[in-house]
């Protein structure tokens, strides 16, 4: 199946109206969680990780302690697009 095409500056602004938290960093969504402890945070990975595998579609990411820092985007399309949109507002329905 094909990728959705890379989004347009505008249509990015437009998107993150719908996200809470989100920014654009080095072209990609950008978002950093911060859990109670480090348990929290690998659940909360563990989590997005059976998302993002259903989805077909992977995080760049890292954790430290109970801090998880989400990066999206999609490679193929070499930007944003609304695949991850539709990751970001899902990983926020777990947050």
């Amino acid at each position: 199946m094909p990728r959705p095409p890379k989004m347009s500056e505008e249509q990015i602004k437009l998107g993150l109206r719908s996200l809470q938290d989100w920014t654009v960093a080095d072209g990609s969504l950008h978002r950093e969680f911060h859990f109670a402890d480090f348990v929290e945070a690998w659940g909360f990975m563990s989590r997005v990780a059976l998302l993002a595998q259903a989805m077909d579609h992977h995080p760049d990411w890292s954790n430290v302690y109970n801090t998880v820092r989400i990066d999206l985007h999609t490679h193929d399309a070499g930007g944003i697009t609304t695949l991850d949109f539709t990751l970001a507002g899902k990983i926020d329905q777990l947050a």
